[in-house]
């Protein structure tokens, strides 16, 4: 387990710490509060039918059940920008009232993370409401005859390709988890999405591979029991604490830093690690974080922490939320701004490594 929280926090020196915005919001009286008869505006900076657009949809009756009066809830797509378009007008025009909350994804915190000139959105003022995971399995062909992250020493000498969207996009993260690794990969462009890459992958054009879970499952589990693919290690996700851990999907499988372990002996550590573990965080272990804007009161914040801890509760809801939300904790309440804050935080230093990284290695102009 990687002591993620305690180092990755102390290193960023970020403006969350120095307002005072670690830890959990003390609970208020949410008796004032009421939304009868009103709108909320979900803002979604992505086009309908995305998984972002479809995971906020999939929320919005459950949150409208639970807040006080029943507001109706109305996702308002404002696509555009990589999605930085939607999240600056929101930090420009929303009011903090309550009746306008943002929801965004790792495509989001990545530009930020990386100091994108573009950005106009500080996920230090925004506050937390609820944080939704993913994940996913890292494969390769089982030609490589390695079966497990502890043989990855056999592909020293081995070129690897991978299909990737780009280089500033979420498959930054494998390409950082594979530099650490020691891996020879050649990262080819132009994926239109993960699926590209796994059917560049079954073409035997690219030979490693990820994909998100509910696609692992769907897509590459048959190629497993076929016998033409080997998973090698899942992302993993973070815990209360925001300790790395194993995927609950897939328990059986190490997660990154267990089969970095596994093949070299010893734990990551530098600041090479310290950038992937800022990318893993804001794209995976809390890729989808809701917010409502700076400067909203204690009693509406808290309104909101227990609609959504309500919500996540809710029979239906669990019944219902495997095809969208997978098997993953949402965070909720206590655990919300601990988990938001590894998420959307990166060291000084690690920044200036990656940015140069993805300069000189790839040709990223910022």
């Amino acid at each position: 387990m990687a002591d993620f929280t305690r180092r990755h926090l102390l290193a960023t020196g970020s403006a969350a710490a120095a307002l005072g915005l670690i830890g959990a919001r003390p609970s208020f009286s949410q008796s004032t509060v009421d939304f009868a008869g009103k709108t909320v505006e979900w803002w979604m900076p992505f086009s309908e039918g995305g998984g972002s657009d479809v995971w906020a949809r999939f929320f919005a009756p459950y949150l409208s059940k639970y807040l006080p009066g029943k507001p109706n809830i109305v996702v308002r797509n404002v696509p555009g920008g990589g999605s930085i378009t939607g999240s600056n007008e929101f930090v420009a025009r929303a009011r903090p009232d309550g009746l306008a909350i943002l929801g965004t994804s790792g495509s989001t915190q990545f530009p930020f993370l990386l100091g994108d000139p573009r950005v106009r959105y500080d996920y230090a003022k925004l506050i937390p409401v609820l944080v939704s995971p993913t994940g996913g399995v890292c494969y390769l062909p089982s030609k490589f005859e390695v079966k497990s992250a502890a043989d990855l020493g056999k592909l020293k000498d081995q070129e690897l390709v991978y299909g990737s969207q780009g280089a500033t996009s979420l498959d930054l993260v494998p390409m950082l988890a594979f530099r650490l690794l020691g891996l020879n990969v050649r990262h080819v462009f132009g994926m239109k999405g993960r699926g590209d890459g796994r059917l560049a992958f079954e073409r035997g054009e690219a030979t490693i591979d990820y994909q998100t879970s509910s696609a692992y499952l769907t897509n590459v589990v048959p190629l497993v029991e076929a016998g033409t693919a080997v998973p090698i290690f899942s992302w993993g996700v973070l815990d209360a604490q925001g300790n790395v851990a194993r995927d609950p999907t897939f328990p059986d499988l190490p997660h990154f830093v267990e089969a970095y372990e596994m093949l070299h002996g010893s734990k990551p550590s530098g600041v090479e690690y310290d950038a992937y573990l800022a990318f893993f965080g804001s794209g995976f272990a809390a890729q989808k974080p809701c917010m409502l804007p700076e400067g909203t009161p204690d009693d509406i914040i808290a309104t909101y922490r227990k609609a959504f801890a309500d919500a996540v509760a809710d029979p239906e809801l669990q019944k219902a939320k495997t095809e969208i939300l997978g098997d993953y904790d949402q965070a909720v309440g206590a655990d919300v701004q601990r988990l938001y804050e590894v998420a959307t935080s990166i060291s000084p230093d690690a920044r200036s490594w990656v940015r140069d990284f993805l300069a000189k290695e790839h040709s990223v102009r910022f």
